[in-house]
């Protein structure tokens, strides 16, 4: 008797043609980063430096979805270029998936943060937050068409399956997102930056071993 996988497939309900600006910039990635550049959804535009959206093969086979920027991002315009980017990037080269040939990007394209002194610290988005950057995460996995959605971390799931979805559970197997389309749970690689030392060698291990199932999805092109 086969066992129910932990998450189904969600329903994926399209909004009428032209009622979000990410359906009227285009049908190209670079025409829906400039069109994001004036989103003003929600709040976070006010205080960020800038809109930090995704980067990589306009066609790539495996797009990774983030949280957000954080601070180094907002500074620089790109995603994943902090002390976590970087970890990403050790774990990719780790199993043979050179960051250079995925699609990085995050569910909220602005960084949240409060002030504490002059350090502003990462804050976690709202589900409004996540629900205003929505369209613009949407027409990027229409757009890049890949084979394998990677969601790291709770606001990446939340985005991509329009619900709050555990992470450990549901981590390190394949699901279906879509037709043609499998959805990869992950923890975010920041989660490695908080674990106590003691466990940080394990949960590195744990995190490159479900990231061994994206290899395939590469070798395929």
């Amino acid at each position: 008797m086969k066992t129910k996988p932990a998450i189904v497939k969600p329903a994926i309900v399209k909004p009428a043609i032209g009622s979000h600006p990410a359906d009227r910039a285009g049908e190209s990635i670079e025409a829906l980063r400039k069109a994001a550049v004036t989103c003003r959804a929600c709040p976070l535009w006010k205080n960020a430096t800038q809109t930090v959206f995704g980067e990589g093969p306009a066609h790539a086979p495996i797009m990774l979805v983030g949280e957000q920027p954080g601070d180094q991002e907002d500074l620089a315009g790109h995603p994943f270029v902090g002390p976590a980017g970087g970890l990403l990037t050790r774990a990719l080269a780790a199993v043979d998936v050179p960051r250079e040939q995925v699609y990085v990007t995050n569910a909220v394209k602005h960084f949240k943060f409060e002030l504490r002194g002059k350090r502003r610290l990462h804050k976690k988005p709202v589900d409004a937050e996540i629900a205003a950057c929505h369209d613009w995460l949407r027409r990027e996995i229409e757009l890049i068409g890949p084979n394998l959605l990677v969601a790291l971390g709770a606001t990446a799931a939340r985005s991509i399956l329009g619900r709050a979805t555990p992470i450990m559970v549901n981590r390190g197997k394949l699901h279906q997102y879509a037709p043609g389309i499998s959805l990869l749970i992950t923890v975010h690689p920041s989660f490695l930056l908080r674990v106590p030392e003691q466990d940080k060698d394990n949960e590195y291990r744990r995190f490159v071993t479900d990231l061994e199932l994206a290899k395939p999805f590469l070798r395929a092109t």
